[in-house]
């Protein structure tokens, strides 16, 4: 086979579908970049539950003498010395808990002044109304429902929280935004394989007298087919280059300049460059791969030899 051959073969081809081969090459630029956000997404919510998990605690709220009469499980009455100790003891003998921090009203009064002390409620709220914890943090956050069932219910105690039910919201609309761009991403490949099929087909009607004559001259099929097939692949590779440019401008234009997330949500730990220059070989592969294939398919009926 001459690659010159073949190489002018797929510039023709080109340069008599040009406007489909535009259309291939933006479709399958936008489902790739889709796709690569996708994995983006689902890295960026993992990094997030491995750095807020890891922070987060579970809080062991205690009976205080208001809750005698607002809450049904501290009827007893307010937490006693014993009751406090009993607790801390049986925390420190379990083995999934690192670290235990005992928080006492004033403790609690003075963080509460901290962070709404400008909301028109803290002005009515006094030391003693606020309730003692036990912060509790574990070596694996999954395990909390061990201290729950532990500590739930026991006397002196008012309720035990996960601090991850707070994060779980955002994790589950980043997730529900992950799926809904897979989603979307799907429907461009769908319309990316269907341009490139036409694409390819369209190539082939529009030379059929030069593939008749090869056929009559006894080329082979996979002869006849390379041109088409590196035609479909290459619009594909410039779809996947210009998939990757997206990809890395968003990440450049969304954290660190632009809107400047990383800057405004200093809580927030974004994935870095590694991770994104990470995909940029994956896209690029289906890119060049994913054409080819689907050309490959349609030739097999239309240039039968």
């Amino acid at each position: 086979m001459r690659a010159q051959f073949v190489l002018s073969e797929i510039g023709v081809g080109l340069r008599r579908n040009l406007t489909m081969t535009f259309a291939v090459i933006v479709s399958v630029a936008l489902s790739l970049a889709l796709f690569g956000g996708a994995l983006l997404m689902r890295e960026q919510v993992s990094v997030m539950k491995d750095y807020w998990y890891d922070k987060v605690n579970v809080s062991i709220f205690l009976c205080n003498k208001n809750d005698a009469t607002t809450s049904p499980k501290c009827t007893k009455g307010a937490v006693t010395g014993e009751q406090k100790k009993q607790i801390e003891t049986d925390l420190d003998k379990m083995d999934i808990v690192e670290t235990v921090h005992h928080e006492t009203s004033d403790e609690a009064f003075k963080h509460y002044k901290e962070r709404y002390g400008d909301s028109p409620i803290a002005s009515t709220i006094t030391p003693d109304q606020m309730p003692e914890s036990f912060r509790v943090k574990l070596k694996d956050p999954e395990k909390y429902k061990v201290v729950a069932t532990a500590f739930a219910g026991r006397d002196g105690v008012e309720s035990v929280q996960d601090q991850r039910n707070i994060l779980q919201n955002l994790f589950d609309l980043m997730n529900g935004m992950n799926i809904a761009a897979l989603c979307v991403m799907a429907l461009m490949l769908v319309i990316a394989l269907m341009l490139i099929v036409n694409t390819v087909r369209v190539s082939a009607f529009s030379r059929r007298r030069e593939t008749g004559i090869m056929r009559l001259v006894g080329a082979s099929s996979f002869y006849i087919q390379m041109p088409f097939i590196m035609e479909a692949a290459f619009a594909g590779l410039i779809g996947g280059v210009v998939a990757c440019g997206m990809l890395l401008l968003g990440r450049y234009f969304l954290i660190d300049n632009g809107l400047a997330l990383a800057d405004k949500m200093e809580l927030v730990n974004f994935i870095g460059w590694d991770a994104v220059l990470a995909k940029l070989p994956l896209v690029i592969a289906i890119g060049l791969l994913m054409p080819a294939v689907a050309a490959f398919l349609a030739l097999r009926k239309y240039l039968r030899v």
